[in-house]
């Protein structure tokens, strides 16, 4: 009896331990796994007993090496070793964080056929950063593994900041891993999980998270299980490999000034500095100064210099700051001042820095708290949301947030929203358009996202068109658009004709078109900060704009059906007052012009000065018309 329930209890655990969904945080520096063990998330060690393995994939002759084995071979292999490749994924060559990379790697970054950054190996072979993530995500699915967990299931973390193509891109890594990525989930949020779930109060946390090649700042209000983000902001190209840049820099400086030798351009020489800028980087959080040996650097150089705190804190000054902003963004954002916040929680290597520490503090005037291990919080909190999702936690619930609000173009140029920045995700709206032109059998969706009011001073990020609807006078069809943002900040959106039949019954054609918004021109926090500034220095005269550019569109119809009355019935009218009409309808088509394509402000009571006496002149004419044919009818009937 005792064996056969021993036995059961063993199948349940490798049961569990299959069916588990493991945490993973992919970082740029370094990457960890984690589980869920018994309510609690628990961070499963490498090979090495290290809780963190570095994101290094070196490719040798006869073999792919991952990790710490990897890194040690960087000096004897350094073209055929990748390290930081997050900073590439998902984009392009052509991108200025790309180009700015390439000067400060021993590997080769080049463009592939789609104008893609990837990596290319010294015997010619192209590898995407997505495959280099995948052969990382492998090495976390074996530690799983080595510790009983062979479940295929996972929740990757990105930077809260991760455009479109980047979170498609982070998927792919997953898929070529052979893993099934269930959730992305951004990197601050699932720390703040991490946090929450090991804290029993409830209040308003910022998680400061500078890790090693991006940065985010994000606010939530945690209570009862809830973990709300309130707002969101960062920079996916600051983090401590700019750091580490800085200080390769300053000792190649300093080997130029003392020796005459210039080894930037000795790709091994600059292999050995940053890995020795590194060090010293890592042992001066806790030290006050440490001194770089580097023996013949050259053939006839060696290298000794002892750097100071001091100096790395002034080195480092301008990088830290460039967090200052973010931060204001999202206190602005979530509507809250620096003692609203409740706790500041700190992740990500660079947080152990104590300029870092220092400056967080006086940015949110308390100090911040490493309540959770800033290298294992983002892994921790993947494997909390991992047990959400696989039922194993059901007292807490996510909602994460979109940075910036979207909608589509509508008659005129006007932006229409439908999602508001800062909405919870996922989330669906649905809204009904109709058309704006008789006979129109096809509309264009154009898709845009930001804050200002008119569509062209916002960023368009796709366009599809839905055609096939009937012919109908304007007003008529009903177009329905739902805009849908899955649990990854994936966009998909659609139109569907919704038309009714003569008789009332459902949709006619129920035709309809999709897109998932196109990578391709997804913003980067550059542009979403550039979009939301913009929009508040503009606000008077954005609304200003949108008034008159709803006034043109008045008077759009207005000429249109003017047109169409002219073409209809101009042989009945006075011919001085034909041309009198004619006349206000080119003015007032040259001022729309003037509004619309030249881009020059005026009052909208001049355009509706002339559309008045251009309706008058209208109304004059359908009266005469209207006596005409009705004298010509007595006149007949009397016959």
């Amino acid at each position: 009896m005792l064996r056969g329930i021993c036995g059961r209890h063993a199948v349940n655990r490798i049961a569990k331990r299959y069916n588990s969904i493991l945490g993973i945080d992919l970082g740029t520096t370094n990457s960890a796994v984690a589980v869920n063990v018994a309510g609690q998330p628990r961070i499963l060690d490498n090979e090495d007993g290290a809780a963190t393995t570095p994101s290094v994939v070196a490719y040798t002759d006869s073999d792919v090496l991952v990790g710490a084995a990897a890194k040690r071979q960087t000096l004897i292999n350094p073209r055929n070793t990748f390290f930081a490749t997050k900073r590439l994924i998902g984009r392009k060559f052509s991108d200025a964080e790309v180009q700015r990379d390439i000067g400060h790697v021993p590997y080769k970054i080049t463009s592939d056929a789609a104008g893609d950054a990837v990596l290319e190996t010294d015997n010619g072979r192209e590898l995407t950063p997505q495959a280099i993530g995948a052969d990382i995500l492998v090495k976390m699915k074996t530690i799983a593994a080595n510790h009983g967990y062979t479940t295929s299931r996972a929740v990757v973390t990105v930077p809260a900041y991760f455009n479109d193509s980047q979170r498609s891109a982070t998927r792919e890594s997953g898929k070529e891993a052979g893993l099934e990525v269930v959730r992305v989930v951004n990197e601050p949020t699932a720390a703040a999980l991490a946090y929450g779930l090991r804290q029993e109060n409830d209040g308003i946390v910022a998680v400061f998270d500078l890790g090693g090649g991006t940065f985010d700042i994000s606010i939530l209000d945690i209570e009862s299980g809830i973990f709300e983000v309130r707002a969101t902001h960062g920079d996916t190209h600051l983090g401590g490999e700019d750091f580490d840049i800085r200080i390769t820099n300053l000792i190649i400086d300093q080997i130029r000034s003392e020796s005459g030798v210039d080894v930037s351009g000795d790709r091994l020489a600059v292999t050995r500095i940053r890995e020795a800028a590194e060090k010293c980087k890592m042992a001066l959080d806790s030290s006050a100064e440490y001194t770089v040996e580097l023996p013949f650097i050259t053939d006839k150089t060696h290298f000794k210099a002892t750097i100071t705190q001091k100096q790395l804190h002034e080195l480092c000054q301008p990088l830290v700051d460039k967090t200052t902003d973010p931060v204001k963004r999202c206190l602005r954002d979530a509507g809250l001042k620096p003692k609203d916040i409740d706790k500041v929680l700190l992740v990500g290597g660079m947080t152990k820095m104590p300029l870092v520490r220092d400056h967080v503090a006086k940015l949110f005037q308390c100090t911040p708290s490493s309540a959770v291990n800033p290298d294992e919080a983002v892994a921790l909190g993947a494997a909390v949301q991992g047990a959400i999702l696989a039922g194993e936690l059901k007292d807490v619930v996510l909602l994460d947030v979109t940075p910036l609000t979207l909608g589509i173009e509508t008659y005129g140029g006007i932006f229409s929203p439908l999602i508001p920045r800062n909405t919870a995700v996922p989330c669906s709206v649905n809204s009904m358009f109709s058309t704006a032109v008789d006979g129109q059998t096809g509309v264009e969706i154009n898709v845009y996202q930001g804050e200002r009011q008119l569509a062209k001073d916002n960023k368009r990020i796709g366009k599809f068109t839905l055609g096939g609807i009937p012919s109908a006078p304007k007003g008529v069809p009903q177009i329905s658009v739902e805009f849908k943002i899955d649990p990854d900040g994936i966009i998909n959106v659609s139109a569907t004709d919704k038309t009714p039949t003569p008789d009332g019954t459902p949709a006619a054609t129920d035709k309809s078109a999709s897109i998932q918004v196109s990578v391709d021109n997804s913003l980067t926090p550059e542009e979403v900060e550039k979009l939301v500034s913009e929009s508040q220095a503009h606000a008077t005269e954005d609304t200003q704009w949108r008034q008159l550019y709803e006034h043109c569109s008045r008077a759009d119809i207005l000429l249109q059906e003017t047109k169409d009355f002219v073409a209809r019935f101009g042989h009945l009218m006075d011919p001085e007052q034909r041309q009198a009409i004619e006349g206000h309808m080119a003015s007032i088509q040259a001022k729309l012009d003037d509004v619309r394509v030249h881009g020059k402000m005026m009052s909208a009571q001049v355009i509706n000065d002339e559309l008045n006496l251009m309706q008058r002149i209208c109304l004059t004419e359908v009266q005469k018309i209207a006596s005409d044919q009705q004298k010509s009818s007595q006149v007949k009937g009397d016959e």
